[in-house]
């Protein structure tokens, strides 16, 4: 009834299977992969026809994981799988973008990938397996695929790197000193297609090397993706790249020097515009014939590509006016909204990030139910590009995948010089709001980030600064490397390479290519190139802001202590009681968790003092010899019973109230009197020995006698 195929290889510590043949068998082509106990299914389905005037390639990644996978029931009110997570999003785009461009260039067929996890062991990420089965099922569908790719994951630990590092050492990288790096690599047999990370201030070296670690750790795992389809693989597509070579002559001989005219203009507006322009002067100069040929769009987009890239490599001159190294002009500002914790205006150029840092109590942390666990964040980092940042008029409200994987790749880059919870113990929000956009804006986060958080008082390890560069590279192998493109330059270029870091090394890394792979010469060289050009924002940046400024009056202000942990219980009380009455007594917001840290929370130091003095009062013993200040709470015929400490009484005995004889306590005290007494100690039955007559009633000060010379 099946038709299974089935290999294996050992891979690392773990063993990787491929099968097929025996589910979803109606796909394209459908893929088991296992890594360990973590299993995916990837299945491809493709359309056999181009719909009529499609000018663009329709592919769709979904991966999807299932709770099932880890024994879990999702949480909520709905006990099915919902919206994508952040998770799910993210892989999403991590499966599309070394794909995408190893589809035969003019394929233009409505091709479907859906990754679904189906078993997780808590140790093999199923991102990596995904990958890796969306390349086998790609492989022996039968669809124009040039590849397969391979995939993997790297950590670096003591000058090592290790291959595919268990989820539990890539999770809160910030809290494990000793990982410095969470790297995903994709590529072919012969180039690096894809890289993703996040890192610990990395120098380029160590990058460029587990960059190269990575492309051949996974060799292997392509060869048995070739190996499964040389048993199963189906016919392949009959797919013949359309010929529009004559229509692109065309294109060129009727407006080719109305559009490098267009590009000759600087400012971004207007050139859109002359472009437009010069467009649709080429379609009026072609036939009827011409301008019904569905690839025509191929051929307009070829002629600005043409004239936009060979003048770049030719002349080393870009469309603004500027050489291959030149970084577009920097304006910082910090401070600019009054009711903020922290703000800043990062403009480079025609690309503007309005970014603004809020400090919350742990109460704000973003909690986070994933398949390895539920776990919570105190660092958040939002991410929004409106229409009218590109002067369009579009859909708005909906947070797409762009917005979320760069406002992810802005968190991996910031998070690396946050400071440990322990010394600084807010949730920190970052929101991103791009005002204006011409090409890395996920970048001017990064910089608007760090400045916006050392405006908020946020004591950073070091400033952090990113740069996109872009790559040109012709058929005949002559290329450029463009510092800080465009978004004409990343639309029409080969290459998109954000490198992040401070000063002492890099802490993202983000590289997506358009074309078959790029050489490690070309990698080096362009990590090099983006060192120059990260140091020189950094310099710029410094002219606003340098340190972490003084704390916003309107943000709140934590003190943290800690109790022991069999105090907690009398802390929060029976029901919450005793917290309840401190949070609406001191005004302060209290946090406490498992490991006894309290958290006090207010914008009021008094509050927090406050707060303060009563919770230790609760946990903390008094000290023989100390003075207190307290309150008669009753009067007997012996003494005054004395509440000093907290929720303890004591007694006074009426021998210790004054220094001469009295009647009767009530002859000097009365309930409800401020009193400063001194604990004398504790009696053989564990009773409060307190004293009156020792202390000066009026300054607190303990009276000390004189000793009479004999």
């Amino acid at each position: 009834m099946f038709n299974e195929t089935k290999k294996s290889m050992q891979w690392g510590d773990e063993t990787l299977t491929l099968e097929t043949g025996k589910v979803a068998r109606q796909a394209d082509g459908s893929v088991i992969a296992t890594l360990g106990e973590t299993s995916v299914m990837a299945n491809v389905t493709f359309a056999k026809e181009q719909k009529p005037g499609q000018d663009f390639f329709p592919l769709t990644v979904h991966y999807g994981e299932k709770y099932y996978a880890a024994g879990k029931v999702p949480g909520g009110f709905f006990k099915r799988e919902a919206r994508p997570t952040e998770k799910e999003t993210l892989t999403s785009r991590l499966i599309d973008r070394p794909i995408r461009p190893l589809f035969v260039p003019g394929f233009k067929n409505e091709v479907l990938l859906i990754c679904t996890v189906l078993s997780h062991d808590l140790v093999n990420d199923p991102d990596i397996v995904a990958m890796i089965a969306a390349s086998a099922a790609l492989t022996i569908s039968g669809a124009p695929f040039m590849g397969p790719i391979g995939a993997a994951r790297v950590g670096y630990v003591d000058g090592e790197y290790t291959l595919n590092p268990s989820c539990d050492d890539m999770h809160e990288l910030r809290n494990n000193p000793e990982q410095r790096l969470d790297l995903v690599v994709a590529g072919t047999k012969e180039a690096v297609m894809m890289v993703e990370s996040e890192a610990y201030e990395l120098s380029e070296e160590e990058m460029l090397g587990a960059v190269k670690f990575a492309h051949d750790s996974f060799q292997p795992v392509i060869d048995l993706i070739i190996d499964l389809a040389e048993d199963c693989a189906k016919e392949p597509f009959d797919f013949q790249a359309p010929d529009y070579s004559e229509l692109f002559k065309a294109a060129m001989a009727a407006g080719e020097d109305k559009m490098r005219a267009a590009y000759a203009i600087t400012d971004k507006q207007e050139r859109t515009t002359a472009v437009a322009e010069a467009r649709e002067a080429i379609k009026a100069a072609l036939t009827e014939e011409q301008l019904e040929d569905e690839n025509l769009g191929s051929a307009l987009k070829k002629v600005e590509s043409t004239i936009l890239r060979g003048d770049v490599v030719k002349t080393g001159k870009r469309i603004d006016g500027r050489d291959t190294t030149t970084v577009r002009p920097i304006t910082s500002e910090t401070g600019l909204l009054p009711r903020t914790h922290g703000s800043a205006l990062f403009t480079r150029g025609e690309t503007q990030g309005l970014v603004v840092t809020t400090l919350g109590t742990g109460d704000d942390e973003q909690m986070i139910d994933a398949l390895t666990g539920t776990y919570r964040s105190n660092f958040i980092l939002h991410y929004n590009f409106p229409p009218y940042s590109v002067g369009e008029v579009g859909r708005f409200g909906f947070t797409g995948r762009r917005e979320i994987g760069h406002g992810k790749l802005a968190w991996r880059a910031l998070q690396a010089v946050l400071p440990a919870p322990t010394d600084f113990p807010y949730t920190v929000r970052v929101v991103s709001e791009i005002t204006e956009s011409n090409g890395s804006s996920s970048m001017a986060s990064v910089c608007g980030g760090s400045l916006s958080m050392m405006d908020a008082g946020v004591p950073l390890k070091a400033p952090v600064a990113g740069v996109a560069m872009g790559l040109i590279l012709e058929d005949d192998g002559s290329y450029a490397i463009l510092t800080d493109i465009l978004g004409d330059e990343d639309h029409l270029g080969d290459m998109d390479f954000k490198v992040a870091g401070t000063e002492a090394g890099i802490t993202s890394l983000q590289m997506d290519i358009k074309v078959a792979g790029i050489t490690q010469e070309i990698m080096e060289k362009a990590l090099a190139q983006a060192k120059a050009g990260r140091q020189h924002i950094l310099g710029e940046m410094s002219n606003a802001l340098t340190e972490a400024s003084e704390f916003s009056a309107h943000a709140p202000r934590i003190e943290t202590m800690q109790v022991p942990t069999d105090k907690i219980r009398e802390v929060i009380g029976s029901g919450g009681k005793v917290i309840r009455e401190i949070v609406e007594t001191s005004g302060a917001k209290v946090d406490i968790n498992d490991d006894g840290v309290i958290k006090i929370a207010s914008a009021n130091a008094e509050a927090i003092q406050k707060a303060y003095d009563m919770i230790h009062s609760i946990v903390a013993e008094p000290e023989a010899g100390a003075v207190y200040n307290g309150k008669v709470v009753k009067i007997v015929d012996f003494g005054a019973f004395v509440n000093f400490f907290g929720k303890r009484d004591g007694l006074v005995h009426v021998s210790q109230i004054e220094n001469r004889r009295l009647n009767h306590p009530s002859d000097v005290l009365k309930e409800g009197q401020d009193v400063k007494v001194k604990l004398l100690g504790f009696d053989d039955r564990g009773k409060v020995r307190l004293s009156m007559k020792v202390v000066d009633q009026e300054t607190g000060e303990e009276i000390v006698e004189e000793k009479k010379e004999a």
